[in-house]
């Protein structure tokens, strides 16, 4: 398997092109609309095309290059069930699994930063085993914080808040060698103590992430809901296009 992280410093956002190269069925997750060129020269570079396009929500600060880079190569686009958006896609539900040659790709349903929200766990089969590799999280667990709960909230942020608790207790089932590639790092308006680290494992999170340490539902979900900083600007408009998929409406 290989693994192409790529870094968009403006917006704090982090995408990944990964996938197999010796069956040439490679894919990219939550990718920026700045960095589309970017994708597909390195995977011409690879010598494997672009099959699958994964978004783990939809985005609030910053516009998805989902849609171009699909109608750039051809690939199939996934994004969670229930997402609401205007595009074709292929709906995924928890616990689907995409196979991308030996990248082996499940889907965990992780609600709380947005409603509909999806981390992807990553195996390879020709490590051997079963057992995810690495876990593109989004904006569920992040590194040093987790994802903020109002920005997708139709009210009151709370019932998204106790969702994400949940989620966060599925993630942190996966072992502690598991490599997290989370959606964003610091200087993010998606949480508020983001790590400049963009990536981690379980299980330093689980020791070292202050957002992990409540000590049950309701003391975490107190913690989240104050202070919540300002949202994205454009948040309307962002969300509308990425909905939408009419990439070019805002940015």
């Amino acid at each position: 398997m290989i693994l192409r992280p790529f870094l968009f410093e403006e917006t704090s956002c982090a995408s990944a092109l990964f996938g197999c190269t010796s069956q040439h069925r490679l894919a990219v997750v939550d990718p920026h609309v700045e960095l589309v060129d970017r994708y597909v020269e390195v995977a011409a570079a690879i010598g494997s095309p672009i099959v699958a396009v994964f978004e783990t929500h939809v985005q609030a600060d910053h516009v998805s290059g989902l849609p171009l880079l699909v109608e750039r190569v051809g690939a199939t686009a996934y994004l969670p069930a229930r997402a609401g958006v205007e595009f074709d896609h292929v709906p995924v539900e928890d616990g689907d699994v995409i196979e991308l040659g030996n990248t082996i790709v499940t889907a965990i349903a992780t609600p709380g930063h947005a409603p509909a929200h999806l981390a992807f766990a990553v195996a390879d089969r020709r490590r051997g085993t079963a057992d995810p590799w690495l876990v593109f999280s989004g904006d569920s667990l992040l590194v040093g914080d987790v994802g903020r709960p109002d920005l997708h909230a139709q009210g009151d942020p709370e019932p998204l808040a106790r969702a994400l608790y949940g989620s966060l207790q599925k993630l942190l089932r996966l072992p502690d060698g598991v490599v997290v590639y989370p959606s964003h790092f610091g200087g993010s308006v998606c949480g508020r103590g983001l790590s400049g680290n963009p990536f981690s494992s379980i299980g330093f999170e689980r020791r070292h992430n202050e957002a992990l340490q409540h000590a049950d539902e309701d003391a975490f979900v107190r913690a989240l809901l104050v202070d919540v900083p300002p949202p994205p600007a454009r948040q309307a408009e962002i969300v509308a296009a990425n909905r939408s998929g009419w990439a070019h409406q805002a940015a």
